[in-house]
């Protein structure tokens, strides 16, 4: 089993940076894809970043360039994923979820397989005001 525990939310102004962070626990995430999905109120929860096993990376079009996914590679623990995002808009307002997926498939084959993930955080609020 897996827990995943995110952090790092908050209000900000647009134009601004937070950083998310998603600690895992239970087992090490070297096999795993991770991901970052968000779901705004009223709306559907959507695909937002994926990193594959070996730190392959995909993003949604609505924030490319501007959010980027990484994961910590301390000795090899991988057990911390994170996501900066910068240039804050008032639309990034959601509750931001971390997931993570057994697999060791190319971030190609992620970006599918990830929409259904093995396990899910239970969210952090990122509010950007305009």
């Amino acid at each position: 089993q897996v827990q995943l525990v995110e952090s790092g939310g908050g209000l900000v102004q647009a134009g601004g940076s937070l950083r998310l962070s998603c600690a895992a626990s239970g087992r090490s995430l070297n096999a795993y894809a991770m991901a970052w999905f968000r779901q705004a109120p009223g709306k559907e929860r959507e695909f937002v970043a994926a990193i594959s096993w070996n730190g392959g990376r995909t993003y949604a079009d609505s924030v490319k360039g501007r959010f980027t996914i990484s994961r910590d590679n301390a000795d090899n623990a991988k057990n911390t994923v994170y996501l900066q995002m910068n240039s804050l808009k008032p639309e990034d307002t959601a509750v931001y979820y971390c997931a993570a997926d057994v697999s060791m498939d190319s971030i190609v084959r992620v970006r599918v397989t990830i929409q259904n993930p093995d396990y899910w955080g239970q969210g952090t609020q990122v509010t950007v005001s305009s």
